[in-house]
């Protein structure tokens, strides 16, 4: 027995050598084995949330289009907090933290930042009933961020020319909470990017940004600081090619375009309405729009465009009703009192299900309803000459984003003289659909609809909470 002890051990030592010389897999090829991609990520509006129809987001769309590249499941880690963001990356249960982070210069000692997808600016945000701050030296009250945050990152640097500089950090609560609790007045200031306060204003239509804080910055994704790049290396080409073929101009205007032109007093007016008028008619749109396959809201938010949801609206050019419905338009389908509610909210959900049917079925949401809606505004035909005249000029027709620049030059001679409709008002059109996707933004979350409890994710995605 111990000469067979001795021969194995002799045989081990001889093979260890060539165990040793084996190649180990590198980190690309780890992620690829193991057959999912795992993210970490927040719940907020700029980020990832569930929605009516399903998960949604920036950060969402950017890692499913990278694990669908892969071919990997997406597994999303989701937290509160910054600090949870980056103790899930530190840790190595995410792979990658895509939570709106800023490239700042103390995070980029201890991560590796993707090319950037965005560019953002730091904003003091205070109520619009308290004097406005001119600058940092004129902060009469006490200002709150999220903890370890970039926003606190940049005061620490301010305080070094400013020492009287006072702030409050918060560890539990995120930028769009903070900006809930200024909004009810239970704190003084705080500091909001230009994403998150695009797409929040609207909801918190009393909130103003004072002045802005120091340079941009830049969001990307964040990954740990290894040696091994190969992983690193497929993220940052991902970024490429996205910067390239226009995907991420996309998704861009797709999340934040609609938020651009922001009116105060309009927004106003609407959250008044959706308390006022909105429940006479909410039976009525919920009812239409499933009947047609439409999201209520949506239905609704054309309905407000179009008459501020007033039953009895004439225009000068004799539309009419809560829809606004031509006579032609509601002859042929079928309604016979347009200044009904219901009839009118049941012949403008069959016409604009009619529209998105007759946009060609290549196109993908949202694109295919936003199109659906400036032809509802301007005709089919106005609508395809802007698409050729997209066509023509080398960009994508069927593409929201490339359309809309677009539709303005049926204004123009030059233009419309080339299309086979002639003259149309395309900068009304224009205008007409990012006004309802502004509606349609703050009826979802006024209405703050959510999926069923017992909803399946779709089998590529599979949603973490951690409990840390």
């Amino acid at each position: 027995m111990a000469y067979i002890a001795r021969l194995l051990l002799l045989i081990c030592t001889l093979l260890l050598p060539l165990r040793t010389e084996l190649p180990q897999p590198n980190q690309l090829e780890q992620i690829i084995t193991r057959g999912e991609l795992r993210v970490v990520t927040r719940n907020a509006a700029t980020t990832y949330f569930l929605g009516a129809n399903g998960a949604s987001g920036m950060e969402y769309e950017l890692a499913k289009g990278f694990a669908d590249q892969l071919g990997l499941t997406l597994r999303l880690i989701t937290v509160n907090t910054i600090n949870e963001v980056l103790q899930q990356l530190d840790e190595g249960a995410a792979d990658i933290a895509a939570a709106g982070l800023t490239m700042t210069a103390e995070r980029q000692q201890h991560y590796r930042f993707t090319p950037p997808y965005q560019q953002v600016s730091q904003h003091l945000i205070y109520r619009s009933d308290r004097r406005r701050p001119a600058s940092i030296n004129d902060i009469p009250g006490d200002v709150e961020v999220i903890a370890s945050s970039s926003h606190s990152e940049r005061l620490r640097q301010i305080q070094q020319q400013h020492q009287h500089l006072r702030w409050f950090e918060n560890s539990e609560l995120g930028s769009e909470q903070l900006l809930a609790l200024l909004w009810e007045g239970l704190i003084d200031y705080t500091i909001a990017d230009t994403n998150t306060l695009q797409l929040n204003q609207p909801l918190y239509p009393e909130l103003r940004s004072a002045f802005t804080i120091g340079e941009p910055e830049s969001l990307a994704w964040a990954l740990q600081m290894r040696s091994d790049t190969s992983f690193y290396d497929v993220a940052c080409d991902y970024f490429n090619i996205l910067q390239r073929d226009g995907r991420l101009a996309t998704l861009l205007e797709r999340y934040y375009s609609h938020v651009d032109d922001f009116d105060y007093i309009e927004v106003r007016t609407f959250r008044r309405h959706i308390a006022t008028r909105l429940p006479n008619y909410r039976t009525l749109f919920e009812q239409q729009a499933a009947a047609n396959d439409l999201d209520w809201r949506l239905l609704a938010a054309v309905a407000y465009q179009e008459s501020h949801w007033d039953p009895k609206a004439v225009s000068p050019t004799g539309v009419r009703g809560i829809m606004m419905l031509t006579r032609a338009t509601a002859k042929q389908l079928g309604i016979s009192r347009r200044e009904d509610p219901a009839q009118s909210i049941e012949g403008g959900a069959r016409y604009l299900r009619q529209l998105i049917n007759t946009i060609p079925k290549r196109i993908s949401e949202p694109d295919r309803s936003w199109l659906a809606l400036a032809s509802y505004n301007i005709g089919f035909g106005h609508l395809e000459d802007a698409r050729i005249l997209t066509q023509r000029q080398g960009a994508t027709p069927d593409r929201w984003l490339e359309v809309k620049q677009r539709l303005p030059l049926l204004q123009q001679p030059k233009w419309y003289q080339q299309t086979k409709h002639g003259y149309a008002r395309g900068n009304e059109a224009k205008r007409y659909v990012e006004n309802i996707r502004s509606y349609y933004h703050i009826l979802k979350w006024v209405m703050e609809q959510r999926p069923a409890p017992d909803e399946e994710p779709p089998a590529s995605l599979q949603i973490v909470t951690p409990v840390l």
